[in-house]
This record gives structure tokens, C-alpha cells and sequence, in this order.
């Protein structure tokens, strides 16, 4: 490993696990909230946390904050007022930093929208799903099809002038039609940006214990196709595998991650990446993920309920060079052998994939460790020419699992 890495820029996930309710269909870290959200001693254990990893922003301001759930629009604007208060006394905001909040459409939260537009959140993220009423039932989501379109109106009369909808197709009993009908509804709400994906059956999920019955392949290659064609048309580039943005509206924190940029995670079960250059390491580390767990840190040095600090290395490393906090549960340093992968699992997302000088620069390892892997992919009509970008061709995109499986 190099023994000198430049700093890349730094953005900051702050996790809110609580929903009203848990989607069949979803595998992240959240939990049905109670009555009453435990918010000041969260705020509180979000404050002691990122002070704990103030060390590791080594001097460089937040150019992007991301609030992810769960549903963090089931905070007060007060507690995210407060948040973004303490992010930017402890760690600091650049000028123009983008601040993005994820929001449900329900009546409850968009009465919260100017509260949160005041508090400096300037990117709102609102996960619509679907505009049809039956599709929304299926998929366990707790709004309709009229709150869904009501709240972009409120979004922009609470003043957010970059609006992201989340959309999923591949839908159960969806037919390409359904599909497409979900899609222009979307165009013509105007949104900057577009999160279009296809619903994937995971693990530890209701609907992967009952299955529900999804589209045929064939039928999900029309939709994708058709759908990439009607979003073209209306002036939506795709940028990432499942992300489309109108001209210089690109998720500048999205970038960040598949740029292979370092990021603070703070918030039970947040994930961070940190380049430390003395070392030449890359370090990734997880938060405690039970929220229970997570709030007893700030009560207590140490949770007997929870497995703490435990490390996983791929290489040797000192360990007096990582500031000690309570609330992680695990890091990893990342090794040579390990850190091509981990680089592509990130950039190879990009259409454009990044410039060819990017690998160096954020790993520290030479062009050539990609080969001869590269080279074979090459051949394959999978990837293009390494001399001046990493990318893959629209064959490689088609099959990225493939393309990764060979790092």
C-alpha cells in the first residue's frame, strides 16, 4: 500500500431508523416507531457520536449531508434544525453544501416541509414508490395516490427547487403499462431528479418469506427499456444504473460514494468510508444497529447488549491512530487485494465511470493492478479502453455483476 494518499471530499450520512410502519419489501435498518420517538435522546447520541468521529473529517468541511431511514421526516424540523446546528459546529458545512432529507408523502409529514426548508435541508428526496393505489396496497405503503402528488406541491410551495422521487417498477401483478403510466406521472410532476429502480426480493424480508408473483424477465426488459427511452425523452440523462437527472442535477452526495469520496456515519447502523493518508489505508466502519443499543452508548460506556469495537482487519494496522467510539460496532481496514473490487463496486455504477487517474488517486495502488482482469473484460466487449477511463461499455452495464465478479 502507498504510504501517502490524498484527501477526497467528505459528505456525511446520518441514519433515522424509525417508520410507522415496516414496507414487506424492504431490507434496510428500521423499525416500526412507538407512539412517541425518543428525538432529544437521539439528537443528543447523533451529537456524541459525531464528536467521537470528528477526528476522522481531518480538517475537511461536509460538502454533502444525506438524512437516510427509516423516515426521517418523522422528526420534528426542530430536532433537524438541530442536527444540522451541531454537524456544522462540530465538523463544519462547505458553502453550498447539498443537505438531502428523505420524506414519505404522508399528510403528517408534509405539514413538516417548511419546517425543514427553514432548517436547512435544500434537497428533498420523496419516496413515492407508486401512483397506483393498488400497487401502493400491495407494497405495504401507508399513502395514496393523492398525497403522493400532493406533496410535491407542498414540497415546492415550502420553497425546494430540487425535488427527488423515488419510483420503483417490477411491481407485483405490474404490467408495462402500469409501468408506464408511473413513470409519466412522474415526469410530469417535473422533479429534478428520478430514482428508477426495480424492486429486488431480499433477504430478511417479508416478501422474501412470501413471495409475492413478479413480472416475467421479459416483460421487466420492456419496461426498462421503454422506460429509459420515455425518460431520455423527457430530458432525464442517466447518470447512475438506477439514477436520472436533469442537466447539473446530479446527487452530488451519491457522486461522492461512487466516486470512492470518504463519508461519516452517524446513527444506529450508519456505514462510514475514511481515507487516512499517514497510514495509506482505506478504513471502513459500521455503527451500532440496534437503536436501543445505539441510544444506551450515549447513556453508558459500554452496552453488554451489543458486540463493541470488535475489529475486522485484512491487514495489519495501529490501531492508536483510530480515535476510540463507543458507538462502533466494527471497522475494517482494507487491503491491497481487496481495495480493486471495493473501488469498482462503486464506480462502475456511473454510465460515465470515472477518469482512469481516479483509481490511483483514491486507492493508492497503480493502474496496472486491475490486470489482467481488465484486459479480459476488454476483450469480452465489456469494458472500455483503461488508458483514460474506467467504465464499462452498454454490454458491460447490461451484465455489471458479471463485470464485478471478475475483481
Amino acid at each position: 500500500m502507498t504510504a501517502s494518499l490524498p484527501l477526497p471530499p467528505l459528505s456525511l450520512y446520518i441514519h433515522i431508523p424509525w417508520c410507522v410502519r415496516k414496507c414487506p419489501y424492504c431490507d434496510f435498518n428500521s423499525h416500526q416507531a412507538d407512539d412517541t420517538l425518543p428525538e432529544a435522546d437521539y439528537v443528543a447520541a447523533l451529537r456524541a457520536d459525531l464528536e467521537h468521529d470528528r477526528p476522522l473529517a481531518q480538517g475537511r468541511p461536509l460538502q454533502t449531508v444525506f438524512f437516510g431511514g427509516g423516515t426521517p421526516s418523522l422528526l420534528s424540523a426542530q430536532a433537524i434544525g438541530q442536527i444540522l446546528e451541531d454537524v456544522n459546529r462540530i465538523i463544519g458545512l462547505a458553502p453550498e453544501a447539498e443537505i438531502t432529507l428523505e420524506a414519505n408523502p404522508g399528510t403528517f409529514e408534509q405539514e413538516r416541509f417548511s419546517g425543514f426548508r427553514a432548517a436547512g435541508v435544500n434537497r428533498l428526496s420523496i419516496g413515492i414508490q407508486s401512483f397506483n393505489e393498488q400497487q401502493l396496497h400491495r407494497l405495504g405503503r401507508i399513502h395514496g395516490r393523492a398525497e403522493a402528488l400532493a406533496a410535491v406541491a407542498v414540497a415546492r410551495k415550502a420553497g425546494f427547487d430540487n425535488l427527488n422521487l423515488d419510483l420503483m417498477h417490477g411491481l407485483p401483478g405490474q404490467t408495462p403499462e402500469d409501468a408506464y403510466a408511473d413513470l409519466a406521472q412522474a415526469i410530469d410532476l417535473a422533479p429534478e431528479h428520478l430514482s428508477w429502480y426495480q424492486l429486488t426480493i431480499e433477504p430478511n424480508t417479508e416478501f422474501y418469506n412470501s413471495p409475492p408473483v413478479l413480472p416475467e424477465e421479459d416483460s421487466l426488459a420492456d419496461i426498462q427499456s421503454r422506460g429509459e427511452a420515455q425518460l431520455a425523452e423527457a430530458g432525464f440523462e442517466q447518470y447512475e444504473v438506477s439514477a436520472y437527472a436533469r442537466p447539473n442535477q446530479q446527487a452530488r452526495h451519491n457522486l461522492n460514494y461512487w466516486t470512492f469520496g470518504d463519508y461519516l456515519g452517524i446513527g444506529a447502523g450508519a456505514h462510514g468510508k475514511i481515507t487516512r493518508p499517514e497510514s495509506g489505508q482505506i478504513m471502513r466502519l459500521w455503527k451500532t444497529r440496534l437503536p436501543k443499543h445505539y441510544l444506551n452508548k450515549c447513556r453508558d460506556k459500554r452496552d453488554p447488549g451489543d458486540q463493541s469495537d470488535r475489529i475486522a482487519s485484512s491487514e495489519a494496522s495501529d490501531e492508536s491512530q483510530t480515535p476510540h467510539n463507543p458507538f462502533v460496532a466494527g471497522r475494517e481496514f482494507l487491503g491491497a487485494e481487496a481495495l480493486p473490487l471495493d473501488f469498482m463496486l462503486n464506480a462502475l455504477r456511473l454510465n460515465a465511470g470515472v477518469a482512469a487517474g481516479t483509481f490511483t488517486e483514491r486507492t493508492g495502488l497503480p493502474l496496472s493492478a486491475l490486470e489482467p482482469q481488465w484486459q479480459a473484460l476488454r476483450d469480452k466487449g465489456l469494458v472500455d479502453d483503461q488508458r483514460t477511463h474506467l467504465r464499462t461499455t452498454d454490454l458491460g452495464r447490461r451484465f455489471l455483476n458479471d463485470v464485478l465478479a471478475q475483481f
